[in-house]
């Protein structure tokens, strides 16, 4: 014969500590929410604009059997070696850059100086260099980027020696400081904080030991 059972539950402010643990556990197994990094690529594509970068794309299929234009960012973390982020595009003079930086970002000193770095390469280069950004291999950091320099000179005057180092570094730390910006989103929605308002903004109840029921 079927039977009711009757159990009382509880809204997380009212378990005890140890219960309110056992129900952040259960929340922080869930993961954060599919694509919790759209917020911390557009702030990315952003930057690339200003620095004078034009992501690739690559087409993502739809479910209703369309497709869509991504941007070619990767990336892999947080806890492995070997994690971290990479990109794909094409890099010219922005004029203005550096500025325009401070005014987007005007607390973010490695994005000015990356900046203030590109800046200085196109000035010995007479504004005349350009690059293509490429991913090889089955790893996503910053040492699987490379960066293909040219100089577009009406004399056919070569890029300057350090040229295509110094852009090449200029652009990884650009795929480190978006990998330290991943991060600091990730450890964010996985706090404590984040966990509490998730599961009381939901109204999930719980037994009065913390497990999960309703």
């Amino acid at each position: 014969m079927p039977e009711v059972i009757c159990t009382t539950v509880y809204q997380f402010p009212e378990l005890s500590d140890a219960a309110k643990e056992k129900a952040r556990s259960w929340y922080r197994e869930l993961g954060p929410h599919d694509d919790w990094w759209d917020a911390v690529y557009e702030d990315f594509e952003r930057v690339c604009e200003i620095l004078g970068i034009r992501l690739k794309t690559k087409p993502v299929r739809l479910m209703g059997g369309g497709t869509l234009a991504k941007p070619c960012i990767w990336f892999s973390g947080f806890w492995s070696q070997g994690d971290g982020a990479c990109f794909e595009g094409y890099w010219s003079h922005a004029k203005g850059a550096t500025a325009s930086i401070r005014d987007y970002a005007p607390t973010d000193a490695t994005l000015h100086g990356i900046a203030d770095r590109l800046q200085a390469i196109q000035r010995r280069n007479f504004y005349q260099l350009a690059a293509e950004v490429s991913h090889r291999g089955r790893y996503y950091h910053e040492y699987t980027m490379s960066a293909d320099v040219t100089r577009d000179s009406p004399i056919w005057q070569p890029a300057t020696e350090d040229a295509e180092v110094f852009v090449t570094e200029a652009l990884r730390d650009l795929a480190r400081w978006l990998y330290r910006q991943l991060e600091a989103e990730y450890d964010h929605l996985t706090s404590d904080e984040a966990i509490e308002e998730g599961i009381i903004v939901n109204e999930y109840t719980f037994t009065e030991g913390g497990r999960r029921v309703g």
